[in-house]
């Protein structure tokens, strides 16, 4: 008599037991499709031994987070069960790996700096981007401003430079003059 369509021997004869490590291989159903997704972890608890409605329970973190499934051993869903490693656990449930887990985490939390690190909205982001874009606007008028005022200040230091040349020329030139005009006088006496 045949109660699941899956090779139960198989699967009597694999002897899942808590303390191993398995990768379950699960055949999902999407939209008309099926496809083995593989969840792979901690066997926490074996229940009811072989018979039909046999389970055993699975836990794994992922992203940080406990996740616990119950299958049943027999189930068609189950497409193939690996045990990858075993461990000697003196225990037929290893429920207290939840909290042992926990505990672990707040040990390592304690251990660890605080960061002031923090991920923003799109509305701080586009806040922040507004306000740095006015600041570099206001940054560069504020150099065309001094540049302008460079170019003023060189611009009079050179009407300066070229006014007190003039002046030094005029008074070379006054210097020159009035003495030739005393030689023509004196020249004019005789």
């Amino acid at each position: 008599m045949n109660i699941s369509p899956v090779n139960m021997e198989e699967r009597k004869e694999l002897g899942i037991r808590p303390g191993d490590t398995v990768r379950v291989h699960q055949k999902i159903q999407d939209k008309g499709k099926t496809r083995i997704q593989i969840f792979e972890g901690l066997v926490l608890a074996r229940k009811h031994g072989d018979e039909p409605g046999a389970t055993f329970t699975v836990r794994k973190v992922a992203s940080g987070v406990g996740v616990e499934k119950i299958y049943p051993l027999y189930s068609p869903l189950i497409d193939k069960l690996e045990i990858v490693k075993r461990a000697k656990v003196r225990r037929s449930k290893l429920y207290y790996i939840r909290e042992k887990v926990a505990r672990e985490i707040k040990r390592q939390m304690r251990r660890m700096t605080m960061m002031g690190v923090a991920t923003e909205s799109e509305t701080e982001l586009a806040l922040r981007a507004a306000a740095e874009a006015k600041a570099l606007a206001e940054a560069e008028l504020k150099a065309k401003e001094e540049a302008a005022a460079a170019e003023a200040e060189a611009a009079k230091a050179a009407e300066a430079a070229k006014a007190a040349q003039e002046a030094e020329a005029a008074a070379a030139e006054a210097e020159a003059t009035p003495e030739a005009a005393p030689e023509a006088a004196t020249e004019e006496t005789k």
